[in-house]
């Protein structure tokens, strides 16, 4: 299955002058442990790296940096060292590169770099859980079909 059909699209996002204040709050709001950093011209949102609840207490909280005047720029992880997807992908190539990279969250890109969406670990937790269902309801049918045929 592409990512396309099973990432998140509604990314929470922030830029890079976004304080570590203001993305706390929006991870609350939002309800996530994590925010896409991005560039943005024209509507178009380009991954410029990310930032996790535990970058803002590793990186800023326990360092004694002032949350209101430090900015998500100077702490994320800067696109260079990011790991993205691409929507084409599918989702063990997703979790292959989560496992390879030991990372949880992966933007989701477009042929042109954009952003697009998330995948999380979650996300791939959830469709492993529906497969490993669909193949336990094909064992049940099987076996009540066989009963049937077998009266």
């Amino acid at each position: 299955m592409q990512l396309s059909e099973i990432c998140v699209l509604d990314v929470v996002f922030c830029p890079r002058k976004t304080t570590i204040l203001e993305a706390a709050r929006l991870m609350r709001q939002h309800h996530t442990g994590d925010l896409i950093v991005v560039d943005e011209a024209d509507d178009e949102r380009t991954p410029a790296g990310i930032i996790t609840d535990r970058d803002i207490v590793v990186d800023v909280l326990a360092k004694g940096l002032d949350p209101a005047t430090t900015v998500v720029g100077n702490v994320m992880v800067h696109f260079s060292h990011l790991v993205v997807a691409r929507d084409t992908d599918d989702a063990i190539e997703a979790a292959e590169r989560m496992r390879t990279h030991g990372v949880r969250r992966l933007p989701v890109i477009d042929h042109a770099g954009l952003l697009v969406g998330v995948v999380t670990l979650d996300d791939l937790l959830q469709l492993l859980a529906r497969n490993a269902s669909l193949l336990a309801d094909i064992v049940t049918k099987q076996q009540a079909q066989e009963h049937r045929s077998r009266r």
